[in-house]
C-alpha cells in the first residue's frame, strides 16, 4: 500500500501543475481586475510559475522516488500543454481582445497552443531530445510570454500585426526541428560540461533585476541566441 501512494506521488504533483495552469486561463479573462492587491493578468503570471516548479518536481520526485509510469508521461504532458500552451496563450489573446484593432486578430493567440500540442506530441515519440530539444521547449514559450506581456503591460502594447508577427514567429520555434536547443537540466555540475547553463542563469538573474519580469522574455531570446551558437558540449 505505502508502495502505491509513493508511486503516486509524481502524478499528484503534476496535476497541480494543471491546477494552477487551469486558474491562470481563469486570471487572463479578468485580465486587469484587482484581486488581493494584484491585477489577475500577474496572478496568471504567478500561477504559470508555480506550475513550472510543479512540472520541475514531478520529473525530480519520478526519478527519485523511481516513480516512472506511462501514465505519468501522459499527465505531464497533458498539463505542460494546459500550463505552458493555452495559458500563455489565453493571456496574450486577453491583452490583444483589450486593445483598438480588428475583432479577428486575437483568435490568432490560438496558435499558441496549437504549435504547443504540436510539439509535446513530437517530443513523446522523439528518442533524439534526452539530453537536448529539438525546437523550443513549450515551457520556454510560457516563461517568454510572461516576459512580453509584462514589458507590453509596463511600457506600450506593439500593435496587433507586430503581435502576430511575434506570435507566429515564436510558435513555429517550437516545432523547428531545425533548431537545437541545449537543455537546462543538470547531469553534473563541472563547470565546462555545463558554461552555457551557468551562462543562461546568470542572464537571467541580471535580466530580471535589471528589467524586472519582462526580464524573463529577454532572458528566452538571450536562451535561443546561446544555443544556436556552436559549442563542443
Amino acid at each position: 500500500m505505502l508502495r502505491k501512494i509513493i508511486a503516486q506521488i509524481p502524478n499528484t504533483i503534476t496535476c497541480l501543475s494543471l491546477f494552477f495552469g487551469s486558474l491562470a486561463i481563469i486570471s487572463s479573462f479578468h485580465f486587469y481586475t484587482q484581486l488581493w492587491g494584484l491585477p489577475c493578468y500577474q496572478w496568471a503570471f504567478i500561477c504559470i510559475a508555480i506550475s513550472a516548479v510543479c512540472d520541475f518536481f514531478d520529473g525530480a520526485s519520478a526519478r527519485m522516488l523511481h516513480a516512472y509510469s506511462n501514465l505519468g508521461k501522459e499527465l505531464d504532458s497533458l498539463s505542460d500543454l494546459v500550463s505552458f500552451g493555452v495559458a500563455p496563450g489565453m493571456l496574450v489573446y486577453n491583452l490583444m481582445a483589450l486593445q483598438d484593432g480588428p475583432q479577428w486578430m486575437p483568435f490568432i493567440a490560438i496558435f499558441i497552443p496549437l504549435m504547443g500540442e504540436l510539439r509535446l506530441a513530437r517530443f513523446n515519440i522523439d528518442d533524439r531530445q534526452t539530453t537536448s530539444f529539438l525546437g523550443m521547449p513549450i515551457p520556454a514559450n510560457a516563461i517568454f510570454w510572461i516576459g512580453a506581456i509584462a514589458w507590453m503591460t509596463s511600457h506600450t502594447y506593439i500593435g496587433h500585426w507586430p503581435m502576430a508577427v511575434l506570435i507566429i514567429i515564436m510558435s513555429l520555434l517550437m516545432v523547428a526541428t531545425g533548431m537545437k536547443m541545449f537543455s537546462l537540466k543538470f547531469k553534473n555540475f563541472n563547470f565546462k560540461e555545463n558554461l552555457r547553463r551557468y551562462v543562461i542563469i546568470l542572464a537571467a538573474v541580471l535580466f530580471v533585476i535589471l528589467e524586472g519580469v519582462p526580464g524573463l522574455g529577454w532572458t528566452i531570446i538571450f536562451y535561443i541566441i546561446l544555443s544556436l551558437l556552436p559549442s563542443r558540449n
